[in-house]
């Protein structure tokens, strides 16, 4: 009989671990798994490995997520962090902005801003203002906001892949000269050249 030692085979850790979470990001989970067609255990580990993955583990960015999902589900299609913090450009005062990503059936209203400001969340201290958007329809042209998110933009969750690309989207649109920022008085905007 060889041992495992002598063979050279080493087992270390069984790769298992239990994680507990909010109720509303475990069911956002499964059914982010069940869109993608793949279980839960293979979602989760898929995220884990995703470049920017590191991000969701920030408390911060856990905090933010868990909350939107207890708050919309299946209705969360993604969560971008964006403005001065993403570009790490934060002054005194500034806040961290939070695009989240509905899906079409919710309707954006003042309630979303209400249902979100009832309980605080703070990232490192700083007050997060959130802000939110259905995807753009194919073949519209994206708005200087969605400009503006793609070129600075974190992912910070999403279900499934169609928040990245559109954002891929638009910035290929950026590169290709079809989308680009203009100033006028000091105010820039983005518009599309035919």
């Amino acid at each position: 009989m060889i041992s495992r030692k002598a063979s050279g085979w080493h087992q270390g850790a069984s790769g298992r671990f239990l994680v507990r979470i909010d109720a509303g990001l475990h069911e956002l989970l499964k059914e982010a798994a069940r869109d993608a067609g793949i279980s839960l255990n293979e979602y989760c580990v898929r995220a884990l490995a995703a470049h920017g993955a590191g991000l969701v583990a920030h408390a911060d960015a856990a905090q933010a997520i868990s909350k939107a999902a207890s708050l919309f589900g299946a209705d969360l299609i993604g969560i971008v962090a964006y403005g001065s913090w993403a570009r790490g450009e934060l002054a005194e005062g500034s806040d961290v902005d939070l695009l989240l990503v509905l899906e079409a059936r919710v309707e954006l209203t003042r309630d979303l801003y209400r249902r979100w400001d009832a309980s605080a969340v703070q990232w490192s201290g700083r007050p997060v203002d959130a802000h939110f958007a259905h995807l753009p329809q194919p073949g519209v042209p994206p708005s200087g906001m969605w400009a503006e998110v793609a070129i600075d933009g974190i992912v910070i969750f999403e279900r499934g892949l169609r928040l990245s690309e559109h954002l891929v989207r638009v910035r290929r649109d950026i590169a290709a000269g079809r989308l680009v920022r203009r100033v006028v008085h000091g105010q820039p905007y983005w518009t599309e050249v035919a």
